[in-house]
């Protein structure tokens, strides 16, 4: 990927960040952590790997995409807006009554959204059936799927990873944003599943480790998939909670944001600093 690309990819994932604060001046909390963590993956499917037509959210041949851990529905409203798939103003309803951006992301309510998620444990399932009834189509879609790390202790999980490897279902990729946080603390201290590579890998997975916020990284891996014919893949992507936010990066109290004049200006702050160092980036390539 050539630098005028990914200076590309980097604003849009900037703009995907604003809509999230957008979302949260809108409604005034939300479980922001794990949205700004997972940014880059979310960019990167919805601008360069997934073939989707914002035009016609259901057509047959598209690339599915599911949100398992449906709490980080922040990330996945700000693409979809971003993306072209409704209009921006929508965001602004986040926590209405009626919103179609709700607090877990709704199928009926709003296009681009393939399936209700909000338990956590049942996206790794409702996937496996999407690629395996695309497959018995003959269809050359693929699923991908968001995973947070502190999902795993749900047991739905692996059941959903054994029949996955069981069905030899290579059309299908699994993200994990490891941020190594969850509501509770630390995932270690909850319930730990390291070494995670290995663990995946003795379920028939193949499996690589990556850095969830380097664009070159998800892009180059993400493309190469299936990275074993007959094997589903998986990328764990080491990621920072709240990437972006400064004053909660890797905090484990931002996992769910009621957010306060003084923050709110904080977090503006630090986009304000992102876009100045990508302007700054986009002078350099200019004089080159």
């Amino acid at each position: 990927m050539d630098k005028t690309e990914l200076l590309k990819l980097e604003i849009t994932a900037l703009k995907i960040r604003r809509n999230i604060l957008r979302l949260i001046k809108a409604g005034e909390a939300g479980h922001v952590g794990g949205a700004l963590s997972s940014v880059e993956i979310v960019t990167a499917l919805y601008f360069k790997l997934l073939n989707i037509d914002p035009a016609n959210p259901k057509w047959p041949q598209r690339d599915r995409f599911v949100l398992s851990a449906g709490h980080k529905c922040l990330v996945l409203y700000a693409a979809l807006a971003e993306r072209g798939f409704f209009d921006e103003s929508v965001l602004d309803t986040y926590g209405a009554l009626d919103s179609p951006v709700p607090g877990h992301p709704n199928m009926h309510k709003l296009p681009g959204i393939e399936t209700n998620t909000g338990a956590l444990g049942h996206g790794l399932s409702i996937a496996g059936g999407m690629a395996l009834g695309l497959r018995l189509e003959k269809s050359p879609a693929r699923v991908y799927v968001l995973m947070g790390d502190g999902e795993l202790a749900e047991g739905s999980n692996w059941e959903a990873a054994s029949a996955a490897s069981m069905h030899k279902l290579d059309n299908m990729l699994v993200f994990i944003d490891r941020n190594h946080l969850q509501i509770s603390g630390k995932t270690t201290d909850v319930m730990s599943y390291e070494p995670l590579d290995e663990r995946w890998r003795s379920f028939g997975w193949s499996v690589r480790v990556i850095d969830g916020h380097d664009f070159n990284a998800i892009i180059n891996n993400a493309s190469e998939i299936p990275f074993e014919k007959g094997k589903p893949s998986l990328i764990i992507a080491d990621t920072i909670k709240s990437k972006g936010f400064g004053f909660a990066e890797g905090k484990v109290n931002y996992h769910y944001w009621k957010s306060n004049p003084e923050e709110m200006e904080k977090a503006e702050q630090d986009l304000d600093n992102i876009e100045d160092q990508l302007k700054e980036k986009m002078e350099r390539s200019g004089d080159e």
